[in-house]
Order: C-alpha cells, then sequence, then structure tokens
C-alpha cells in the first residue's frame, strides 16, 4: 500500500514522502492517527501544489530579505548612552538597544537575536554589527554610539 506521510515517522519516512507500507500497517496504525494518508492523485496533486505555495513563499522571504538588506547598506545607527570621562560606557550597548534604534531612525524591524556583535560596545565611537536578515543574507552596518554626560 503506498501511503504520503503527513509526519515523520521513525523507521518510515518523513514528512511529505511517499512510502510502501504492508496493508495491516496502513490501514491500522498510520491512516487512523491521522499520520499519513492514502496516496492517490488527489493528494499527490495537492502534496504537489502545497510544496510550490512554500517554495513561493520562501522566495517572497527572500526578496524582501535583499530588499531590507539594499536599505540597510551603508546607514549608520546612531546610540546615546550614559558615560564617564574618557569615553567610557555605564554598562554597555546590548543588541535590544541597537534593534529598537534600528526602528525608530530607519523604520526596518529586526529581532534582537538576528544582530551580532564583534565585541560588546563598551565606549564611544564606532563599531561594526553585523545583521542577519535571512539565511545568507547579512548586512554589516555601524553603530556610532556617543555620551550623554547628566
Amino acid at each position: 500500500m503506498k501511503v504520503i506521510l503527513l509526519k515523520d515517522v521513525k523507521g518510515c519516512g518523513k514528512k511529505d514522502q511517499i512510502v510502501e507500507v504492508s496493508e495491516g500497517y496502513g490501514r491500522n496504525f498510520l491512516l487512523p492517527r491521522k499520520i499519513a494518508i492514502e496516496a492517490t492523485n488527489e493528494a499527490l496533486n495537492a502534496i504537489e501544489r502545497s510544496k510550490a505555495a512554500q517554495k513561493h513563499r520562501e522566495e517572497v522571504k527572500h526578496q524582501e530579505a535583499e530588499i531590507k538588506a539594499r536599505e540597510l547598506k551603508g546607514k549608520v545607527i546612531q546610540i546615546h548612552a550614559r558615560g564617564g570621562e574618557g569615553g567610557k560606557l555605564y554598562g554597555s550597548i546590548t543588541a535590544d538597544m541597537i534593534a529598537e534604534a534600528l526602528k525608530t531612525q530607519h523604520g526596518i524591524d529586526v529581532d534582537k537575536r538576528k544582530i551580532e556583535q564583534e565585541e560588546p560596545i563598551k565606549t564611544a565611537g564606532q563599531s561594526f554589527i553585523n545583521v542577519k536578515l535571512y539565511a545568507g543574507i547579512a548586512v554589516r552596518m555601524i553603530v556610532n554610539t556617543t555620551i550623554d554626560v547628566k
């Protein structure tokens, strides 16, 4: 009996894979538990359509990330922080602060976990960061830190 797996099944196959199983295993275990469906022409067509739709969504996300990367290239993020004499900051600039500044200054919303700092920013001046927008798409940006003396 040929079935299309709806979930990963240990020892049988991965999701959306067409596998040949014994009649009893398919009818008594896989089908009642909604782990698989019988491999009919309609089911095969539905799987192909869903794969095509998923591929299209991935392409759209990739294109959006490339557009964001072009927008961010060469832009500088300005951050004002409290600090003391000699350019030392009280604490450090976090990825959360950078993400917030990126949203307010350039209007681009980036998750703080996608921001990579080469080293912690603890002094005033320019530092470099990498912003990962999508798999394989990253932008190198400059963070310009200034000290607010209060």
